[in-house]
């Protein structure tokens, strides 16, 4: 995928201003400069940024668009505090806080080479909705509304760092199967069936990438 059609399919998604049209553009550039320096996308996937990153990271949009509209329009409306745990070099973060300039975005890492990364696609980008942190969740004083992340672990191990920090909904994307750690995560942690679920990717967007692709949202 191309940024030409990754426009096309964002286009018809959502209402971007030219500003944001320009900034999703340089992601290219950026992400290869800077890959070029600090390894931080494959190189087999930094050819397939559009889809393998940022459409991947936009598809928590298109989640929130379709099932969780009060949640989209408020953070089109009015924002709201949102932790990415394990960003990396920014994703799911960098997309989404794109996507949301009223929402304020922490994206924090432990690997403080992806922080560096980052931070500066973020200054470049001029994104001042962005906080980068080099750090690890339990050490992030401030509690945030929703919480984003992409794979960073098994939820089992990936819940008991966030518990305490978020007041709303974890987006979690996801692939594979994943009903034996869903069963675990809601026994270990007495979650009610009615707070988890799962949305498919591909039930949406038709592209073999998406298959077995999913975001599971877990609200308090």
């Amino acid at each position: 995928m191309q940024y030409i059609d990754f426009k096309n399919f964002i286009n018809k998604e959502f209402i971007l201003t030219e500003t944001q049209f320009s900034q999703f553009e340089a992601l290219e550039a950026l992400y290869k400069e800077w890959n070029s320096q600090i390894n931080v996308i494959s190189r087999k996937d930094i050819e397939e940024l559009y889809k393998h990153h940022v459409l991947h990271a936009l598809c928590i949009a298109l989640y929130l668009k379709f099932n969780k509209t009060k949640i989209y329009h408020k953070l089109l409306s009015e924002g709201a505090e949102i932790l990415d745990l394990g960003t990396g070099g920014g994703f799911p973060g960098i997309p989404l806080a794109i996507l949301f300039p009223k929402c304020r975005f922490t994206l924090c890492d432990s690997v403080g080479k992806k922080i560096i990364v980052a931070k500066a696609v973020s200054s470049s980008l001029g994104l001042n909705n962005t906080t980068c942190v080099h750090g690890r969740a339990e050490e992030l004083k401030q509690e945030f509304q929703y919480v984003v992340s992409r794979a960073v672990s098994s939820l089992d191990k990936f819940y008991p760092w966030v518990k305490d920090k978020f007041t709303d909904n974890i987006f979690y994307l996801k692939g594979g199967d994943i009903i034996e750690e869903l069963s675990s995560l809601m026994q270990k942690f007495k979650l009610n069936k009615n707070n988890v679920s799962t949305w498919k990717i591909d039930s949406y967007i038709d592209d073999s990438y998406f298959i077995n692709k999913m975001i599971v949202d877990i609200s308090k």
